[in-house]
């Protein structure tokens, strides 16, 4: 049997998820968890060899959860499913260590085999994002731009951002017009808005 643990905040998908991969005869939910912040705790509780995380969940996003997965519970593979089918968050997915990435929107036997897959010590990547993502490149932005972005998102002045990130107002402002740049916005809040629709952030 596959042990899996479901993380998403909608209970109605997660349900929904639950129901589907339960029909499967190899496959076990052992735990399912509404927030990001409960995964590691069911994790350590239940031994599931698939966390399957959605992106964006209460308390902490499913792409830090994956990091901390590969580090606390070694022997769980992680795999995204979400809505978000957006090149960026593919890529920062399997740098936390995700082995695979389902789009919400796919028939349920694709993600019935990308669970399978990626027991078996597979990769999984959706097909249509896949292709999206070589054709879309690595992100532009650096890790600290990243971070200012995310932080003027937020809607704070270059001092909040600064004072928040422990960076200088200089610096801050520096970071803030090479994003813009990169990005080919006209203002922060529109280089923000690109490069979360991007999945950069």
């Amino acid at each position: 049997m596959i042990r899996v643990l479901l993380a998403d905040d909608q209970a109605l998908v997660r349900g929904a998820l639950a129901a589907v991969l339960r029909l499967e005869a190899d496959l076990d939910v052992v735990a399912e968890v509404g927030t990001g912040t409960e995964v590691l705790a069911a994790a350590r509780r239940t031994a599931p060899d698939i966390a399957l995380l959605d992106v964006q969940m209460p308390g902490r996003d499913g792409l830090s959860v994956a990091a901390d997965l590969r580090r606390a519970v070694p022997g769980c593979r992680t795999v995204i499913c979400t809505t978000f089918s957006r090149p960026g968050y593919l890529a920062r997915a399997m740098a936390a260590g995700a082995a695979g990435y389902v789009v919400k929107d796919s028939p349920p036997e694709q993600l019935v085999d990308a669970i399978r897959r990626v027991h078996a010590g597979l990769r999984f990547v959706d097909p249509a994002l896949a292709a999206e993502a070589l054709a879309a490149g690595a992100s532009p932005l650096t890790g600290r731009e990243a971070d200012v972005l995310r932080a003027a998102a937020e809607g704070g002045t270059v001092a909040d951002i600064a004072g928040a990130l422990r960076l200088s107002r200089g610096t801050v402002r520096n970071h803030l017009s090479s994003a813009i740049g990169k990005t080919q916005a006209r203002t922060r809040a529109e280089a923000a808005r690109i490069a979360e629709a991007s999945g950069w952030l």
